[in-house]
């Protein structure tokens, strides 16, 4: 089932960056069809009649998760569920889960004691190198914009040199960015 999540998370992630798909399907061992019938499972599963929740749902196709914490968010104490997965593994898939069971946010972030990427400049905003957090905070402060699907965000910001950014995420993962302005 981890492999099949993580054929849904590139999925997703092909429209934008489909040469680092390829690559990362390759070394999980699954052909093209594999991930199109993982990802008619998710579908499936998540539009289904009798479908459980989110929460129950990530429980089911992930195992019980690697951690279990309490965050707060404005006046709401949600519990942050984490996840490994091998294809990312200095990064953990993390479910927001409100009180009552609502997931709040489903997302990729930096595994707990992994060493952060430097981003200091717009050249360090390369595919794959960041999460959403890790780009508001180096370049700070950002707007967050919004996706163009549920599972993505847009940040933006100015880089160091003036220009104006827009960088776009899926899963949390950095996909593209782009430049709106240049210095002023």
């Amino acid at each position: 089932m981890e492999l099949d999540f993580q054929l849904v998370l590139l999925r997703r992630m092909a429209d934008h960056n489909p040469d680092l798909v390829e690559d990362a399907r390759r070394t999980l061992g699954a052909s093209i069809a594999d991930m199109r019938e993982a990802n008619k499972r998710w579908q499936a599963m998540a539009r289904s009649p009798r479908s459980r929740s989110a929460a129950a749902r990530y429980r089911s196709v992930l195992g019980p998760p690697e951690s279990e914490t309490k965050r707060t968010v404005g006046d709401l104490e949600c519990a942050a569920w984490q996840w490994p997965l091998p294809l990312w593994p200095t990064l953990r898939f993390e479910v927001m889960v409100a009180p009552g069971g609502a997931v709040w946010n489903e997302w990729l972030v930096r595994a707990p004691g992994a060493p952060a990427p430097r981003l200091e400049t717009f050249d360090d905003l390369t595919p794959w190198s960041c999460t959403v957090d890790e780009a508001a905070r180096a370049f700070a402060p950002a707007r967050p914009l919004e996706g163009t699907a549920p599972t993505r965000w847009g940040l933006a910001f100015k880089v160091p040199d003036g220009r104006q950014v827009v960088a776009e995420f899926t899963w949390g993962l950095l996909q593209r960015t782009a430049v709106i302005d240049g210095p002023r």
